[in-house]
Parts: structure tokens; sequence; C-alpha cells
């Protein structure tokens, strides 16, 4: 009598044990499936991105390349070209865009830089936008110049 009521409760034991152990096991498994959802969904948005941005100048070999060629320093290129386009904007417009407008001034918004010669601005008065592609040149003093290529302003 004392072996089956022994027997009894070790088998209670062991099923709450291993129920125990399988609820604990199975939201592990939950957990790391959700960790394994969003590192795939991670690395796809990266993917769209970096497909995304082909054009850069920071990944560019050619690019470095050609800078290298003329000696120009490209440390911090990108930002100084930024820097120096919207320097452009004056009270009176930017001269780079080659639209008048009666209602207001067009100034550069957002810059990309796209390789060693084309720069994208994107560019607005507050109620109509557009975008330009400029041509730049950067001498060996580290002087910037810009020759307005093409221009689109949305109605």
């Amino acid at each position: 009598m004392y072996l089956f009521l022994f027997t009894a409760l070790w088998v209670v034991f062991q099923y709450v044990n291993s129920t125990k152990v399988y609820e604990s096991q199975d939201a592990q498994i939950t957990r790391l499936k959700d960790r394994l959802e969003k590192a795939e969904d991670s690395i796809q948005t990266l993917t769209e991105y970096s497909d995304g941005r082909y054009f850069k100048l920071e990944d560019n070999e050619h690019a470095y390349t050609y800078f290298e060629r003329f000696g120009i320093d490209i440390t911090d290129l990108e930002a100084k070209i930024e820097s120096a386009l919207v320097s452009e904007n004056q009270t009176s417009g930017n001269k780079l865009i080659p639209y008048e407008n009666a209602m207001g001034v067009f100034q550069i918004n957002k810059v990309e830089v796209l390789n060693h010669k084309w720069v994208i601005a994107d560019f607005s008065d507050g109620t109509r936008w557009g975008e330009i592609i400029l041509l730049y040149d950067v001498a060996k003093d580290g002087s910037i110049g810009f020759e307005t290529l093409q221009s689109v302003i949305y109605p």
C-alpha cells in the first residue's frame, strides 16, 4: 500500500515538473522566434536602405580615387558641399535655382551628394517644391563651385 501511494506521488511530481519544464521551454521558444522575426525585419530594412542609397559619395571608390588624384582632402567633403550649397541661400533667394517666385524666395533645404561631380537638392518657398541637379567642382584650395544642370518644380 505504501509502495502504491509513493508511486502515485512520484508520478504526480514527475507530471507537474515536466509540465512546468515544457511551458518554460515553450515560452523561451516563442521569445526566440519573436527576436528572430525582429532581426530578419531589421536585416530586410537595412538591405532596402542600402539599395536605396546606392549613389553616395562615401562608398564610391572611383570618387575617392578622383579626389586623391587631384590632391583634394575628402574628409567631411559631403558636409562641406552641403554647407556651401545652403550658404548660397540669401534673403533674395538662391542664385542656383533658376525659377523666379512672386510669393517668396526659393531656398535649398536638403542636399544629397551623388558622386564626385553631381549633387541633387530639394528646394522650396514654403508652398511650392522642386528639385535641382547640380554639377560641383572642388578646387585644390578647397573652394567649391556649382553649376545648375537641370531642375524641376512641382505645381
